[in-house]
């Protein structure tokens, strides 16, 4: 399944349970935080200062 910046944090997690190890390790706490069930992750990469290529080419590995 291809991940794209327009997916819900809690959807790429229950649709990739995978991502959560790459989100961590960007530093994305948001794995547990309830506002993930509403944030993309092109907002959630732009709140930590993220690359948005860079994540999600290391999520879509």
């Amino acid at each position: 399944m291809e991940i794209t910046k327009d997916m819900l944090i809690g959807e790429i997690i229950r649709k990739k349970p995978e991502a959560i190890e790459t989100l961590m390790r960007f530093g994305m706490g948001c794995v547990g935080c309830p506002s993930s069930q509403m944030e993309s992750l092109e907002e959630a990469a732009m709140v930590h200062g993220l690359d948005l290529d860079t994540l999600m080419t290391e999520i879509n590995k």
